[in-house]
C-alpha cells in the first residue's frame, strides 16, 4: 500500500470540506479562500469527523499512482486554504531590478524595454526590495507555475549567474574563455 496514499489528512478547525462523489469533485473552504479539485473516479475519498482518507480499489499500477497523487492534491488544498504558499525569487545582475506597478510586476532585466508581468487570479506579488520577488497564493500549482513564468523572463546564465533564480537555487557555473 502507498505510504503517502494511506496517510490520513487532518482537517483543522475552520476548514470545511465537501465531497461530491457523483461528480468526483472535492471542495475545500478555509480562511484564505476556496479551492475545488476533480479526482479520479476510481479513487474513494471519505470523511470521518475531521479526518479525510483516500482508498483505492486494487493494486494495479495506475491505481497505486493515483492513490498517492489524490491524497497529496487534497492535502495541498487543505494547507493552501489555511496557511497559503509562497515562492521567493532573487534577481541578480547589474542594473536588474523589480518594482510593483499596481498589481503587476515591472521587471528591468537588461532588455531594451521593461517586462511587465500581470498577476493571475489568486496570486499576489510582493517586492520587499529591488532584487527580491515573493509570489503568494493558496493554490500550490499556480504559485509554482507563476514563479516559473517569472523566472523564464531571464533565466540565470552559467557564466556570471545573472538572471532570476529561486531562493537557494545553485547555479552551475562555467569557467568561460581562457586567454593567453
Amino acid at each position: 500500500m502507498s505510504r503517502i496514499g494511506r496517510a490520513p489528512i487532518n482537517v483543522p478547525a475552520g476548514v470545511d470540506v465537501s465531497i461530491d462523489t457523483a461528480n468526483c469533485v472535492i471542495t475545500v473552504k478555509g480562511p484564505k479562500g476556496t479551492l475545488t479539485q476533480n479526482y479520479h473516479s476510481r479513487m474513494t475519498v471519505s470523511k470521518d469527523g475531521a479526518v479525510l482518507s483516500v482508498t483505492r480499489p486494487s493494486d494495479e499500477k495506475e491505481d497505486r499512482a493515483l492513490h498517492g497523487l489524490t491524497r497529496t492534491l487534497i492535502n495541498n488544498m487543505v494547507v493552501g486554504v489555511t496557511e497559503g504558499y509562497s515562492k521567493k525569487l532573487e534577481v541578480n545582475g547589474v542594473g536588474y531590478r523589480v518594482a510593483m506597478q499596481g498589481k503587476a510586476l515591472n521587471l528591468t532585466l537588461g532588455y531594451s524595454h521593461p517586462v511587465v508581468v500581470d498577476a493571475p487570479e489568486g496570486i499576489s506579488f510582493e517586492t520587499p526590495d529591488a532584487n527580491t520577488i515573493i509570489i503568494k497564493g493558496i493554490d500550490k500549482q499556480l504559485v509554482g507555475e507563476t514563479a516559473a513564468f517569472v523566472r523564464s523572463k531571464r533565466a540565470p546564465e552559467p557564466y556570471k549567474g545573472k538572471g532570476i533564480k529561486y531562493e537557494g537555487e545553485k547555479i552551475r557555473r562555467k569557467a568561460g574563455k581562457t586567454g593567453k
